[in-house]
Formats: C-alpha cells, sequence, structure tokens
C-alpha cells in the first residue's frame, strides 16, 4: 500500500528502479485541481509563523507550585479523614482510570486478587473522572474504545459515549472486579523504594500511608495533569478562570448536559482549540451572552457522525468480538501508515479515521497496475503527499461549506498535514461560528500575548472577559518521573537516575534494577496507537501474564535482564522508520507533537521512540512472547 504519511511507515529499502523511464504525473496520481508546490509553500510559512523561541516552556503545569489550584479536585473535594494505613498487599496499582482498572481486571482473572488501587481523584475513571466538561465525549467508536465491554455484557449508548457513561463503565468495572475494596482515592503516592531485604515494595502516599506490596504497577495516563499558558499577569486577572478538566459548574449552572445558565450575560473566553473545545465550544455557545474563541492553530475537524446506538449496533454473541473490531480498525490505521500492509476486505467501524485512510492510501497493487512497474521511493513519497493534499483539501473545504463569514472560514482552516496534530471530529463546532454571540480571535499563530486584570491581551488588543475557560490540555510530553510525581528507588538507584542517558525498557513495561515493577500506557518503547484502550488492554493481558507465571512458580521476584532491555531500546533506536517519522514532524506546525517545533531526536516527538512498525507489530510481540510462557529476557528469583 501507499503511506499517507512517509514519514511514518515509507519502507525506506523500497527499490529505486535507477535508469527506468520516468512516468508522467498524471499516470501516477492523475489529474490535480491544486498546485503541489503552493501548498507546500503555504504549510511551510504557517509551521514557520508558530514557532517560539520558548518552545515548550510557553506552558506551565498545575501540580504543583502557585498554579496548584487549578488541579483542585470540583467533584468530591471532601477528603474524607481516614487513618494512615500500614497493611501488605499483594499487588498495588498506581492510577485508577482505565489503564489502571485493566490492569486490576487482567489480574483478577489470572487468579490474583489482593490488589491495592491508589488513586488522586475520588473515584475510579481517571480521564473520564477529571473531564466532565460539557459535551465531553471520546473521539473513537465507543465500542472499540470502552474497556471490558464484552467481559460486562454491555452496549453503548452512543457511537462515541458520553463523559458520564464512561465514569459510569469506571465504576461498574471497580465493582464487577472487586476493586473498591481495598481503593485508596485522593490519595499521592509520594515515595517507593524496592527492598532487597523482604522482596517488598515499600510505598508512601501523601495520607502518611506506609504500605508494602509484591508488585507495584503504574498506569499513570497522560491526560490527567493540567497544563496552562506561562503568560505574565495570570495571577492578576480578576476575572473567573478555570482548567476544562476541572469545570466549575457552580459558577456555569447546569450540567454536562447543557443548561449553562451562570454564563447568560457573560462575556466567556476559551484559550484552545485542540479536541477538547471542539467539544466545548459548541456547548458554552448556546448559554454564553457572548463567547470569544482564542486560537492559535486550528484543529482539522472531520465529520463525527453522533448518533445512539442500540444494543444491536454491534453483533455482541461472537465471542472475541471487541477484540475482533479493535483489531479490524487498527489494521484499517496500519493501511494508512505503514507501506506494504495490506488493506482488511470488511471495515467494521466505518468511521471518519476509516475514511481518512481511503483517500490517504490506496494499495500497491493498483499504482503497480497504473505504472506497469513497482513504485519508486520517490513516487511513494510524492503520491503519499498528493494524497495528504486532497484529504485535507475536503477538510477545508468543509469550513467554507459550513462557516459563512469569508474571514473566520479562512481563519479556521488548517494548514498542514494531517498526522501533524490529533485529527479532530465533531458535527456542531464550525457551526458554532455562526452564532451571532461567538467571535472567532485568531492569534496569528502566536497565542494570547498576556493577562490583565479584566481579560487577555491579542496583539496589542485587550478582550474583557468575565470568566476564561482554559481548555489547554495536559502535561503529556513530560518525563516519566514527572508523571508519577516521585522518584522510584530500585536495586541502588532511583528510575530517573537510570534513565539518565535515556529510557531503557523491556517491552515498554519493565527495566531492569527494578524487579516486580511494570509500567503501561502509551510510553516511550511502546507503540503509537489511535485507541490508546486497545494498547491499554494489551499491556495489561501482559503484565498479568508475568505476575501469574511468577505467582505459580512462587518465585519472590522477577526481573528484566539488562543483555535483553538493551536489545529491545536497540529494536526502538535503529528502527528506520522512527528516523522516517522524526523527519516527518520535524517539519510540522508546531505543538505537543514535535516539542512545539523544537524537537531535536525521535526520542523529543510525543509518540517517537516506539515500535517503528506500527501498534498490530508491537501487539504482535507481546501475544509471540506471551504464548512461549518462558518469561525470557526476565529471571525469576526463587524463595
Amino acid at each position: 500500500m501507499l503511506t499517507s504519511t512517509p514519514a511514518l511507515g515509507v519502507d525506506p529499502q523500497t527499490p529505486s528502479h535507477e535508469g527506468e523511464e520516468p512516468v508522467s504525473n498524471e499516470k501516477l496520481i492523475g489529474e490535480l485541481d491544486f498546485d503541489p508546490t503552493a501548498l507546500k509553500e503555504k504549510y511551510d510559512f504557517e509551521r514557520d509563523r508558530r514557532i517560539r523561541s520558548d518552545g515548550k516552556t510557553q506552558y506551565v503545569g498545575t501540580s504543583a507550585g502557585r498554579f496548584e489550584a487549578y488541579s483542585r479536585d470540583p467533584w468530591n473535594d471532601a477528603e474524607a479523614p481516614r487513618e494512615p494505613l500500614t497493611d501488605h498487599t499483594s499487588v498495588i496499582i498506581a492510577g485508577g482510570g482505565f489503564g489502571g482498572l485493566l490492569l486490576g481486571a487482567r489480574l483478577r482473572d489470572a487468579g490474583v486478587t489482593d490488589i491495592r488501587v491508589i488513586e488522586t481523584g475520588g473515584d475510579f475513571g481517571g480521564t473520564w473522572y477529571w473531564n466532565r466538561y460539557p459535551g465531553a465525549m471520546c473521539d473513537i467508536e465507543a465500542h472499540i474504545y470502552l474497556p471490558l465491554l464484552e467481559e460486562l455484557n454491555y452496549a453503548p449508548k452512543h457511537r462515541y459515549a458520553y463523559a458520564a457513561e464512561m465514569l459510569e463503565i469506571s465504576q461498574r468495572i471497580g465493582k464487577e472486579y472487586g476493586l473498591y475494596d481495598k481503593a485508596c482515592f485522593h490519595t499521592a503516592i509520594t515515595g517507593a523504594q524496592w527492598s532487597e531485604e523482604d522482596n517488598r515494595w515499600h510505598i508512601q502516599t501523601d495520607r502518611n500511608d506506609t504500605l508494602t506490596a509484591d508488585y507495584f504497577l503504574l498506569a499513570c495516563g497522560r491526560q490527567s495533569l493540567p497544563k496552562l499558558p506561562n503568560l505574565p499577569g495570570i495571577d492578576q486577572f480578576e476575572g473567573h478562570i478555570f482548567h476544562s478538566s476541572r469545570w466549575d459548574y457552580d459558577y456555569t449552572g447546569g450540567t454536562s448536559a447543557g443548561g449553562m445558565s451562570g454564563l447568560a450575560n457573560k462575556r466567556v473566553g476559551v484559550v484552545g482549540t485542540g479536541a477538547t473545545a471542539l467539544q466545548i465550544v459548541p456547548e458554552v455557545a448556546k448559554d454564553a451572552g457572548e463567547l470569544l474563541v482564542f486560537q492559535r492553530t486550528p484543529s482539522t475537524v472531520g465529520v463525527r457522525g453522533q448518533q445512539e446506538t442500540g444494543p444491536d449496533w454491534v453483533d455482541m454473541s461472537k465471542p472475541g468480538w471487541q477484540r475482533e473490531r479493535r483489531v479490524n480498525f487498527q489494521s484499517h490505521v496500519q493501511f494508512g501508515t505503514t507501506a506494504g500492509f495490506v488493506r482488511p476486505e470488511v471495515d467494521l467501524v466505518g468511521d471518519g479515521w476509516t475514511g481518512a485512510f481511503e483517500i490517504l492510501a490506496e494499495p500497491e497493487t493498483a499504482v503497480s497496475e497504473r505504472l506497469g512497474r513497482s513504485p519508486t521511493q520517490d513516487e511513494l513519497n510524492e503520491l503519499s503527499e498528493i494524497n495528504d493534499y486532497r484529504l485535507m483539501n475536503q477538510i477545508r473545504g468543509r469550513v467554507d461549506d459550513i462557516v459563512e463569514d469569508p474571514t473566520t472560514a479562512d481563519a479556521l482552516k488548517p494548514w498542514y498535514r494531517w498526522w501533524c496534530k490529533r485529527p479532530g471530529w465533531h458535527d456542531d463546532y464550525l457551526g458554532a461560528f455562526n452564532r451571532p454571540n461567538v467571535t472567532l480571535v485568531d492569534t496569528n499563530g502566536q497565542g494570547v500575548e498576556r493577562f490583565t486584570k479584566n481579560g487577555v491581551v491579542v496583539d496589542g488588543v485587550e478582550y474583557p472577559l468575565d470568566c476564561l475557560i482554559m481548555a489547554t490540555g495536559f502535561e503529556s510530553a513530560i518525563s516519566y518521573t514527572e508523571l508519577t510525581g516521585f522518584d522510584i528507588v530500585g536495586r541502588e538507584t532511583t528510575l530517573s537516575q537510570h534513565w539518565a542517558n535515556g529510557v531503557r525498557t523491556l517491552h515498554g513495561m519493565s527495566t531492569d534494577k527494578f524487579p516486580n515493577m511494570f509500567f503501561i500506557g502509551g510510553n516511550t518503547q511502546t507503540a503509537s496507537a489511535v485507541n490508546a484502550v486497545h494498547l491499554l488492554d494489551e499491556q495489561s493481558q501482559y503484565v498479568a501474564h508475568i505476575v501469574g507465571q511468577v505467582e505459580a512458580q512462587n518465585a519472590q521476584a522477577v526481573e528484566a535482564q539488562p543483555k535483553d532491555v538493551e536489545q529491545w531500546v536497540r529494536i526502538i533506536a535503529e528502527s528506520p522508520k522512527n528516523h522516517a517519522m522524526f523527519r516527518f514532524f520535524a517539519q510540522c506546525t508546531p505543538g505537543y507533537y514535535n516539542a512545539e517545533g523544537k524537537a531535536e531526536t525521535p526520542a523529543d516527538l510525543f509518540i517517537g521512540g516506539r515500535c517503528g512498525d506500527g501498534a498490530l507489530a508491537y501487539y504482535s510481540v507481546l501475544q509471540t512472547w506471551m504464548k512461549n510462557k518462558q518469561l525470557n529476557g526476565y529471571s525469576l528469583e526463587l524463595g
């Protein structure tokens, strides 16, 4: 097949066919109704004017310091007092989101039942505990996104589940798998040390707990730590301000379903135009007296096609239906991003994602038939870029079709390659700008300059506001110890010291010198997955398999071996596709994908340093390894 983004997967070993007669452009790419050279120049111009000297420091986290108040829990703020705990548990899981819940469920399936989940929020849910803003929903079909649907025999209510349903599913999993029994909510781990004397992990928390565990498992997601623009004057703003993941319904009134009467006659601002803002803006627009949307870079906005789904939307009677549907979806992703991958004959999901890949990629056999031979590398690259332009032209055309004001429409058009930012989907976002109470404030790629006591300043103009909503995302591109909020002490070293010269893992989920410790999520040396919950489930099964095998052999400790860790590091680091990915994203518009345009190596990318052959290849590695049942790459310390 032909990849939509050569940097994401075109095989650098494609034959060059030197000496062959070049084919005509029209034979390769067909007739064009646009100028590719002019588009490339436009993309470069828009990228360059968005690059800022402060890079990633233009944002600041809220987990500590003067912005800590922005992290408070608005959903369950009263921390029930309790006595400090001092007991032992077989397994301690850090994190109660989908990752932690899947770990707990898969461990239970493996016969491990003594489990404690420690979670900073007031309940299970993770991302979907925190994100309860109006209109909040997932952007992956619910039937492949929500965890354990087959096990729960649960049919989602909408094609894209709303936040309330995802929180409900989290709670249902917690109850079904007995994970509430020992759960510690509103509790943050502050320290973890491996003890050689008793082969246990010693865990401390901010509730003065001193716990021990045989296994320490980390499921610290990257969508829970809010970030804010690091701008002067933010402390001087006298209006109301909050982060989208800490929505203040006491101020706005209403619920996640709408009815925010508190915003009537208010001048409301939203900073950010990413996935969160696509969902917030249409809802706030219904209730605010006036809404100003401050935009640095527009998102792509494809058709979501939200609708209710009955119990018969998917045939749930077939064992393994959810896994089959997930693999089918990911196969269409691979078709659009990996050279040589054959597209499945059937598209089980049939959404905007898979529809985009039909434009971005086409079977290599079809191209070979047109050319009368296999395409060269240069031809692959050229056709990939042309197909990307075709898709983005459709997306920009949709803006013109919906947005009535030509100036606003022009400002809402994204000028970059489709994969340069997380693709967005919504049925009502663009139409919201046709409302008389909604104004787009385009910042010409520079963002908001500063705060005043009355509002914010853009290009020297002050915009007075009563309320400012920060839809500015999360601290996703940070180190693992920054993500956890504490350092971990293994065998005579801390994790930050151990990884001082680079992350080193086995399969992205364990490392030498840290026995009985595993971590899951889309971290370095795992895989880049459009459907993050599919990734979490594959990893959870891998970890549960190891723990189950170790327990069956009555071993005291399991640890990744240095030579196997080094081999996995080399596989990731030496992948030509990872280096091609870096070259692609380095040319993209600035954002968290490429360290705000400052990425210098593949490891600097948000999705850099992952399995170069894609998520399905990574899952295959894990599944093949588990089938062997020999725990290859790990050593056991027998009791």
